[in-house]
């Protein structure tokens, strides 16, 4: 039997457990703003070198109060999402509802890998998915799905059922040999995990046919169908077409009723890459633009992009369950067949993953609190204002804006008047870093597909629906300045 003089570090858990978090808790949100409150900005300034010498220096610290110091680090060295002039990426401000409800999933720890390790974790992740199929336009009684770590897990398993039930099935069809060379086609502006899951998957990444698109960055279906035709002249199996809602630059969407006529015209699987556009379908304004996404095999959707949920919130859905029979497996520790039998339910076999997290809660609850109205009405939100910024984009001589938004994202350039191919895309970098540096803005940098210079464009992804039109002029000054002040400079340190 233990004593009290035995006891050591307490435990989150137990009965116990909210009393040893509540001030721990208090002190984690003191550091957090007083870290806040030092950075004064949406990032520290100073660049790299600066942040890996405080870093360095704090882990060098022995003082006591580690959780205090350390998170006031971390505070002061965080992009900070919910600052207005933190708008590189698909990187959003999480609500402060779903931040507390996945506290109370840290505290108690389910693991998704077994029903007597979460019950009601099990059973709120079935539920959710269903909603979800729901939500996409499948049949939530025939689809399946489970909580992914984010797009590049998600593609990966849609590629993976694609591989297992295409190449499985194949059969003398039209001259097609069982076992021909699988092709999956994607856009130009697809998510590089495209490439990463056919080479993770033995296919390789040539195995990836790269489509044209157009100025929007969406899917040319006319080249689309050229190459699929060309793939069965060469002898090769058309495997997936990856259709992407919502490029990670421009926010497009490929044509997905094409796509899928093309699929199902060729015998390949679809898979709609959701992941950013995912989160349109919460809008009622912008919903339309994912029409023909229920005609997909599977789906990613990433409600840590546009749902506001802290990482991790993928989510994959197959249209038909009886598509994930390849990935069934059997640990008699954790899903022995006499306790299904009996009524024990298991997601094992949904997942790539073992151990996993019970990342169904915060969005449960996200969802119960906000409704999809109340979700929808901070994509409108975002999406006003990445319409307004297009206009004050407009409205600047220096400035020259991509293309008009589609849900949140605007693309653009400083190009001053007589600022060659080559010299504007070497003064977008300098003037980029040159923000990250002082701590005034963080502007995403990409570059458009294609060959040679005059590629580099800069990006504001707007996931802050709080953020206001002035806010966001305010930093279209800031990159003006920036690029007067560095445009001479041409050591591209900026």
């Amino acid at each position: 039997m233990s004593t009290g003089e035995e006891a050591g570090p307490a435990l989150a858990g137990g009965s116990g457990g909210p009393g040893a978090l509540r001030p721990l808790v208090e002190t984690v949100l003191d550091a957090l703003a007083a870290g806040a409150a030092r950075r004064g900005g949406p990032v520290a300034a100073g660049g790299p070198g600066r942040s890996a010498e405080a870093v360095a220096r704090a882990l060098r610290d022995e003082s006591p109060d580690a959780l205090r110091r350390l998170t006031e680090l971390l505070a002061h060295g965080s992009a900070d999402p919910a600052d207005p002039a933190c708008a590189a990426h698909l990187h959003c401000p999480p609500l402060a509802v779903a931040v507390a409800a996945d506290l109370a999933v840290s505290a108690l720890n389910p693991s998704q890998d077994s029903w007597d390790q979460a019950p009601a974790a099990t059973a709120l992740e079935t539920a959710l998915i269903a909603e979800l199929a729901e939500l996409v336009g499948f049949d939530p009684l025939r689809a399946a799905g489970v909580l992914t770590s984010g797009g590049t897990e998600s593609n990966l398993m849609g590629l993976m059922l694609a591989r297992d039930q295409i190449l499985d099935g194949i059969v003398e069809l039209d001259g097609l040999p069982a076992g021909a060379r699988p092709r999956i086609f994607a856009s130009q502006a697809a998510h590089f995990s495209v490439q990463r899951a056919a080479a993770l998957l033995g296919l390789g990444e040539r195995a990836v046919v790269s489509v044209p698109v157009d100025r929007e960055l969406r899917m040319d279906p006319d080249a689309l169908a050229r190459a699929m035709a060309e793939t069965i002249w060469e002898g090769a199996t058309p495997l997936a077409v990856v259709a992407t809602a919502g490029t990670t630059d421009t926010g497009a969407v490929d044509p997905l009723h094409r796509a899928a006529d093309l699929a199902a015209r060729y015998g390949a699987w679809l898979h709609v890459d959701a992941a950013y556009g995912g989160g349109a379908l919460l809008s009622e304004r912008l919903a339309p633009l994912l029409d023909g996404i229920a005609r997909a095999d599977s789906v990613s959707l990433d409600w840590h992009k546009l749902g506001w949920q802290p990482a991790a919130a993928g989510v994959f859905l197959a249209r038909r369950a009886e598509s994930y029979v390849s990935l069934l497996r059997r640990a008699v520790y954790l899903n022995p067949a006499d306790d299904e039998e009996a009524g024990y339910p298991s997601l094992l076999g949904l997942s790539l993953r073992t151990t996993r997290r019970a990342d169904a809660f915060k969005l449960a609850v996200t969802l119960r609190t906000l409704g999809r109205s109340g979700l929808g009405r901070l994509v409108d939100r975002c999406h006003d204002l990445a319409l307004a910024t297009a206009e004050a984009v407009r409205a600047e001589p220096a400035l020259e804006l991509h293309c008009e938004p589609i849900l949140t994202t605007v693309v653009f350039r400083h190009l001053p008047p007589g600022t060659g191919p080559a010299a504007a895309d070497g003064l977008n970098g300098r003037l980029r870093r040159s923000l990250l540096s002082e701590g005034r803005a963080v502007v995403g940098r990409t570059e458009l597909p294609g060959s040679g210079p005059g590629r580099v464009r800069l990006k504001l992804t707007l996931l802050n629906p709080y953020a206001t039109p002035a806010d966001t002029a305010a930093v279209l000054r800031a990159v003006v300045r920036a690029g007067r002040e560095t445009g001479s400079d041409p050591s591209g340190q900026g």
